[in-house]
C-alpha cells in the first residue's frame, strides 16, 4: 500500500470513530468540518431528519467578496463566523462539533473559534 492510500484510510478510520460517538439532533445539530489543501467547508446537520440546516465554505460568494484565500487560518476563522451567523439565523444556538477525523489544531480550531465568536455554543 502506498503512503497516500494509507493516509486516506487512516483519515476514514478516524472519521468513523468520531462519528460513531456524536450525532446531531434538531435541538443540537452537528457542526461538521471538512478540510482540503485548498478550501475548508462547514455544515450544520440534523442527523435524525437527515437534513442540512446550513452550509458555508471558502467557495461561497459571501466569502469570495472578502478577497481572502481559502487555505489559511484567517479564512477558516471567517468561515466559522459565517456558519455561526447562518446557524443563528436558522434558530440554532448550540451544536456538537465534528472535527471530521482531523486533529483539533490549526484551521479546524480556527473555524471552531470563529463559530464561537459568532455566538454558537459547543
Amino acid at each position: 500500500m502506498n503512503k497516500q492510500k494509507a493516509k486516506k484510510l487512516g483519515l476514514k478510520r478516524r472519521e468513523r470513530r468520531v462519528r460513531s460517538k456524536i450525532t446531531g439532533t434538531a435541538e443540537r445539530p452537528r457542526l461538521s468540518v471538512h478540510r482540503t489543501n485548498a478550501n475548508i467547508y462547514a455544515q450544520v446537520i440534523d442527523d435524525v431528519d437527515s437534513k442540512t440546516v446550513c452550509t458555508c465554505s471558502t467557495l461561497d460568494p459571501e466569502f469570495r467578496a472578502t478577497g481572502k484565500l481559502g487555505s489559511n487560518k484567517e479564512a477558516a476563522e471567517l468561515v466559522g463566523e459565517l456558519i455561526g451567523k447562518r446557524a443563528l439565523d436558522k434558530g440554532v444556538t448550540t451544536v456538537t462539533f465534528d472535527r471530521g477525523g482531523r486533529i483539533y489544531h490549526g484551521r479546524v480550531k480556527a473555524l471552531a473559534d470563529g463559530a464561537r465568536k459568532a455566538g454558537l455554543k459547543f
